[in-house]
């Protein structure tokens, strides 16, 4: 736990250390921002669901972008092998950086409160929706995150890191959208590996067990395959 909470430190430092911290949140808070506006003031509804709604899109480009320095920076400056040396696990090192990300990403999505309490002062909102909405947020950024770090384990470049990061999620997200095209059982199987059917799920103001297994059980096997991409240096 020490050598998790040493790389965990580490790692969110080199974000705030940085500009990558403030660009992300910034731009990720003005993109969110103008959609809450839009819908609140254009339309005249109190509600958060556009925010909810947007969200797992900005998280598709902007999420590969916190990860893909993580690992491929490492191996092609070479520090990897410095962190390898000392008394750490290749575990200890993908949930140290994963932790850190995480970190991140949950310090952006809480400056997102602000739309929430806005609506709620000027409005009536659906407090126990918006509330499983964020907890959906929290569970499908961590997913995210997890395959980005994958990503960022495969390869030396991050250009490269961020692209397959993007194509990887993109493609787990839109699964639920091919399943017209396909026989029942199949689309039973897509729908289910669909990482945006779980979270509407979710931000129907319904937080199912079985939605929460599903993405605990997705970051935790894009984590494990994380592990062994690392460990792959030694083959």
């Amino acid at each position: 736990m020490r050598n998790i909470l040493s790389i965990y430190k580490k790692e969110l430092r080199s974000y705030f250390n940085s500009a990558v911290a403030y660009i992300v949140i910034t731009v990720f808070l003005l993109i969110a921002g103008w959609f809450f506006s839009s819908q609140f003031f254009l339309m005249g509804q109190a509600t958060v669901r556009t925010v909810f709604a947007i969200i797992p899109w900005i998280f598709i480009v902007f999420v590969p972008a916190i990860t893909m320095r993580t690992i491929a920076e490492e191996k092609k400056t070479g520090t990897i092998e410095l962190l390898v040396t000392m008394p750490t696990r290749d575990l200890d090192i993908v949930l140290g950086k994963f932790l850190a990300a995480l970190t991140l990403l949950g310090i952006a999505i809480a400056f997102t409160l602000a739309y929430a309490l806005t609506a709620g002062m000027l409005g009536n909102l659906d407090t126990g929706a918006t509330f499983a909405g964020y907890v959906g947020l929290i569970l499908l950024g961590a997913a995210f995150l997890a395959i980005g770090l994958f990503a960022s384990s495969m390869t030396e470049n991050q250009i490269v890191a961020l692209i397959i990061g993007v194509v990887i999620i993109f493609a787990l997200f839109i699964l639920d959208w091919v399943t017209i095209f396909l026989p029942g059982p199949l689309a039973s199987i897509f729908e289910f590996l669909s990482l945006n059917y779980h979270f509407n799920s979710i931000a129907r103001g319904v937080i199912d067990s079985r939605d929460v297994i599903y993405y605990l059980s997705m970051t935790g096997f894009a984590l494990a395959l994380s592990v062994r991409a690392l460990e792959s240096r030694k083959w």
